[in-house]
């Protein structure tokens, strides 16, 4: 990109030129310098009155715009983060260990959607300020592969695991221990002797393993410039001090050894120099910016001393400052970052019309809201080998679809596939998991069980077999599992469909869980209707004493037509197992109310298997 080509006519006089309190700035901004580089000859130049885009000289602090853009997401460090590394373009700097010569106003970087690690930084320290967090933009030094973007050694953020609880120890100290199984000496004394042997062998083995996996030292490490955001505590309750890479908007530890140290921070009201050693990296810095000897000021705000300013040219400086204490406050007049940045521009980050970021054996994909017809916004491919040849898994995530569908997951290995749904689904859908979307081909679908009259959370089907599983249901059923037989093809047709010909059913079982307002002898735990053959299986829960449950069997008369408004009970086709149930249990009038209450349900139950066939 060529950026002596811009476009600078439509900015207003103050990108022009300086305004009295600019050019006192300018001036203090010099001494402070010239100061700097007398008493510390070693260092390298502060970056700190760099040229804009106009060619006029300005003051770092005053490159900084506090604005809060009118989204929701912008009123937190993470949405301003996400923002700028999505809506601006990657460039490096010219000279990888020197900072730039012009530092561009964040109206033409957004106007542009491009720039260095300090146009980034300053956008979204300006964000950030306006948000109402106590951020900074550092001048410092960092690696290289933060200094290019370079994140192919890095796990992606998407396939990181939560920390791990660890669990309690038991406090119970009169607790049982088990003693361990005794191991022979000689045995432990042979196999030690083993491992002596081996040890140089691997020994040699780790070291060329690790010579081949360890990357070249880069020949710049600690030189490279880069430029990133520091976030201290105490504001909009940060807890702890963090910085902010504004190239991928992660967040970091200030312990990080990616960030190697920091020459000076500013803001848009002051700017200070680092004083404390960094040979270490930042992982020793303190952050007390009141503290005199480990950053030095440049607009005091106390009446500590200066490690800089000495005799006459202290109380020269005192009097600037006192001059200039709101020159900040007056720069000019500046173009507001909101007005250039419509809804449209925000909902549609993406310049180039996608981003791509490669991971270490990952690649992940964005785009804009409504970018892609299907809502699309998100794709990450995990693969077997860092080269990024053999997919493993794809996941991608959607918005504003009409089925409320956010995510799909496909194991490239098994080619199952899992949709996942927002809740509002016509029919109630969680999650569905298929390799095929043909009927009858394995389908597990989950469902947002409380809004379900019936309690159903989870069904599985394919072409012999249905099981559901049910929460929270009055009767206490838990699970109905159903098998079926194969059509007949005999009644197959031509464009026939699968209601037209339905499958047999050949039995149904259903599983209860105990309901403790019932004796065990009467609540049923499982109960089979096996259809085809037309027997009636029950078996009840045991009390705690019990080894063996109570069972009723309901058998088909053989020899016997079978009529629907029949029920022929006998001795013979009835077996029942209850020794410890009462009188009424071994009546057979009570059987036979039993019987037609099966009978019944059987019906319902059928009529509910077709219904759940047909929804699937």
């Amino acid at each position: 990109f060529d950026w002596s080509s811009i476009d600078t006519s439509h900015l207003p006089s103050s990108y022009k030129t300086n305004s009295w309190q600019e050019e006192e700035l300018l001036q203090l901004a010099d001494h402070f310098f010239q100061q700097y580089t007398h008493l510390c000859p070693e260092r390298k130049p502060l970056f700190i009155h760099p040229l804009n885009e106009c060619g006029v000289q300005k003051f770092v602090s005053t490159t900084v715009r506090p604005t809060l853009l009118p989204y929701p997401d912008m009123y937190y460090w993470s949405g301003c983060a996400s923002f700028v590394c999505d809506y601006l373009i990657m460039e490096p700097l010219k000279c990888p260990i020197t900072p730039p010569s012009s530092l561009y106003s964040p109206t033409t970087i957004l106007k542009y959607q491009r720039g260095n690690c300090f146009d980034f930084t300053v956008l979204l320290c300006s964000l950030l300020i306006g948000a109402g967090y106590d951020a900074y933009c550092v001048h410092g030094y960092a690696t290289l592969e933060m200094c290019s973007l370079d994140q192919t050694q890095e796990l992606c953020p998407r396939l990181r695991k939560p920390p791990e609880v660890p669990e309690e120890e038991d406090p119970n100290k009169y607790r049982i221990k088990y003693h361990l199984e005794p191991q022979s000496k000689f045995e432990l004394q042979q196999k030690a002797k083993k491992e002596k042997e081996t040890e140089p062998e691997q020994a040699e083995e780790t070291e060329e393993e690790e010579e081949e996996e360890e990357p070249k030292r880069d020949p710049l490490h600690g030189l490279r410039v880069h430029a990133w955001v520091l976030v201290l505590s105490g504001k909009r309750k940060v807890p702890e001090t963090f910085f902010i890479n504004p190239f991928t908007g992660n967040p970091h530890s200030t312990m990080d050894e990616c960030f190697l140290g920091i020459e000076s921070i500013w803001n848009h009201r002051n700017y200070w120099v680092n004083m404390q050693d960094c040979r270490k990296g930042c992982k020793d810095l303190s952050f007390d910016l009141s503290d005199p000897f480990c950053w030095e000021i440049m607009f005091s705000e106390s009446n500590e001393p200066s490690q800089l300013a000495t005799g006459s040219a202290k109380e020269d400086t005192d009097e600037m400052v006192s001059d200039l204490s709101n020159a900040l406050e007056h720069t000019g007049e500046s173009i507001c970052l909101a007005s250039l940045l419509p809804t449209a521009e925000y909902e549609n980050p993406f310049s180039q019309g996608k981003k791509v970021v490669l991971y270490d054996k990952a690649k992940l994909e964005k785009w804009a809201a409504y970018a892609n017809g299907d809502g699309l916004v998100e794709r990450l491919t995990v693969y077997a080998d860092s080269d990024r040849t053999e997919e493993l898994e794809v996941k991608e995530w959607f918005k504003h679809r009409e089925d409320l569908l956010y995510m799909r997951e496909v194991n490239k290995q098994t080619q199952l596939i899992t949709d996942h749904f927002r809740p509002g689904h016509p029919l109630l859908l969680k999650a569905h998991s298929y390799t095929s979307l043909e009927p009858e081909t394995g389908h597990t679908v989950e469902f947002y069980h409380t809004a379900r009259v019936d309690g159903l959370w989870k069904r599985f089907e394919d072409a012999t077999e249905m099981t559901e599983y049910f929460v929270g249901r009055e009767d206490f059923l838990h699970t109905r599992h159903t098998d079926f037989d194969e059509r007949e093809k005999k009644t197959e047709k031509a464009g026939s469909t699968a209601d037209a010909n339905p499958r047999p059913i050949v039995q149904i079982k259903e599983y209860f869980h105990r309901n403790p307002e019932k004796p065990a002898d009467e609540d049923i735990e499982e109960r089979i209707f096996m259809v085809i053959d037309d027997i009636i299986q029950l078996t009840y829960h045991l009390e705690l004493h019990d080894t063996i449950a109570s069972q009723v069997v309901f058998c088909r008369v053989i020899g016997r037509e079978k009529r629907e408004d029949e029920i022929f009970l006998s001795r013979e086709n009835t077996v029942k197992y209850q020794p410890w149930s009462s009188e009424k249990h071994k009546n057979m009038l009570h059987l036979y109310d039993l019987l037609w209450e099966l009978r019944e349900e059987q019906k319902e139950l059928k009529q509910q298997v077709r219904d759940s066939e047909a929804e699937v």
